[in-house]
């Protein structure tokens, strides 16, 4: 695989920037459109890569990555309308419904409608799937373990996701009006 050439402003070889260099600049431009280059494509194989991980690790747990991220907010919120449940999520009840019946199915959650309000369902942890928690303690230690990297930087990758995801939203809020 070729080196990634570097974007504009980014030091080239010679230490001069992208901005004093026409031509870097402009084979730069020229090479945005390759797959490495892309930080979405880097992201997504990163995400693919760890659902491959989380999919060994869950698998003593019973639980699928997105089952076991919606016991995760149950876990720490108790119980959620299923709205609320997808807004923590990012999912649509689309998505997340079916989510639900399986791991309601499997005795994980249970859902009711909220006798405040009809409209509403209300999620949460069966016995068993608090007493799942003890149990899925290991989870994080294992993936912390499975990347290699010290717990400083993964805080410090995390905190730069959680900036690139706020940004990102503000660029979809600023591109689409009126979407939340």
């Amino acid at each position: 695989m070729t080196a990634p050439l570097p974007f504009v402003g980014q030091e080239n070889a010679t230490g001069a920037t992208d901005a004093t260099s026409p031509t870097v600049a402009a084979d730069a431009t020229e090479n945005w459109l390759r797959l490495d280059r892309q930080i979405c494509f880097s992201l997504h194989a990163a995400s693919r890569a760890f659902n491959g991980v989380y999919r060994v690790i869950l698998k003593d747990l019973g639980l699928t990555y997105p089952q076991y991220l919606v016991m995760l907010v149950l876990w720490e919120q108790g119980p959620l309308p299923v709205k609320r449940l997808g807004e923590h999520l990012r999912l649509d009840s689309g998505t997340l419904s079916p989510l639900l019946k399986r791991l309601e199915t499997a005795g994980l959650v249970r859902r009711e409608r909220s006798a405040r309000d009809e409209r509403s369902v209300e999620v949460r942890p069966t016995e068993a799937g608090a007493d799942l928690r003890e149990r899925a303690l290991e989870v994080p230690r294992r993936i912390v373990a499975a990347t290699g990297f010290e717990l400083a930087e993964i805080g410090a990758l995390r905190e730069r996701l959680d900036e690139l995801t706020s940004a990102l939203d503000a660029a979809t809020a600023q591109e689409e009006p009126g979407r939340p």
